[in-house]
């Protein structure tokens, strides 16, 4: 009966992710510059420059932003989840292997290169397209330190483990106009995630606050991982974790305190990003795993 229950409010919840998911951002002002409008296999792309930013979204009459630079300061983060997502450095302050699921504008690789100008950094991004948009109209560059691979993330995680590879830091941040991919969201998927992590590797996935799968996520992350570390706002929930247990907060502290300077020129600062950080643990009652046989797909077509 209980788990039941969990599968009816999870359709019903799911609904409202379909409705608006991407209310992460604020709506732009009526009157846009369109720089460039594209339709790819897989969406309709759009950037377009409004009030000192250029941004992409997905569609013209999207909510959502996927992705925004100032075009006074190109350094500075935009995005409050971006600011959350480059948190997790306070995990791991000096990482050597990164694996990026969604490229966007290419912010989060780009900020990575320029703190980090030795490491390796591999980005898995599905759409073409995608990759031909950043490099042309938010300065993202690739070489043989930052590669961008034209996969499906899933995919290439699951390349990675048959070749053995391991990342000692993992950011997932890939959404289509809905919502995450549904394959992206499931327990086979983390589990997939955790193998190619190191030891002591990070995970930090960008999920959202008000998302109707809020409590799903979680209870699928636990699954898992056990308890983890979140940090959120109004928007958005960046799920944070390390491999070999959770650190202490006096670690995460010292590491914030340790990069501070070096995130200063990003508009980052640890006065705003360490109140936002706790832990999670458990999951709600009536609350199902997310799974590659119950996706949310799965759930709306039995309707």
């Amino acid at each position: 009966m209980k788990n039941k229950l969990g599968w009816v409010f999870f359709a019903g919840a799911l609904l409202l992710v379909l409705a608006g998911a991407l209310l992460m951002n604020k709506r732009p002002s009526a009157e846009l510059n369109e720089l460039y409008s594209a339709k790819s296999l897989y969406r309709n792309i759009v950037v377009y420059e409004d009030k000192g930013l250029r941004c992409m979204k997905f569609g013209r009459h999207a909510v959502g932003r996927q992705s925004c630079m100032q075009l006074a300061k190109q350094d500075e983060l935009v995005f409050d989840c971006i600011k959350m997502m480059m948190a997790g450095l306070y995990f791991n302050p000096a990482p050597q292997r990164v694996l990026i699921i969604g490229l966007g504008g290419g912010t989060l690789p780009s900020v990575l290169r320029k703190l980090f100008p030795y490491i390796q950094i591999d980005v898995a991004e599905i759409d073409p397209a995608i990759t031909e948009m950043a490099k042309r109209f938010f300065y993202f560059s690739s070489d043989e330190r930052l590669r961008v691979f034209e996969q499906d993330g899933r995919v290439f995680v699951k390349r990675a483990l048959q070749q053995k590879i391991k990342y000692d830091f993992v950011v997932l941040d890939a959404f289509d106009h809905e919502y995450i991919p549904e394959h992206l969201l499931t327990k086979e998927f983390l589990q997939e995630v955790r193998d190619v992590l190191t030891r002591n590797g990070v995970f930090v996935a960008n999920t959202l606050s008000r998302s109707a799968l809020h409590n799903f996520e979680s209870a699928t992350y636990y699954s898992v991982f056990g308890n983890f570390y979140r940090m959120k706002n109004a928007d958005n929930r960046v799920i944070m974790l390390r491999m070999g247990g959770l650190p202490p907060m006096s670690e995460i502290a010292q590491n914030a305190t340790h990069l501070e300077a070096r995130l200063r020129p990003f508009a980052m600062s640890k006065e705003a990003l360490l109140p936002l950080l706790a832990i999670e643990s458990g999951w709600a009652p009536y609350t199902s795993v997310l799974t590659d046989q119950y996706s949310p797909s799965n759930l709306l077509n039995a309707q």
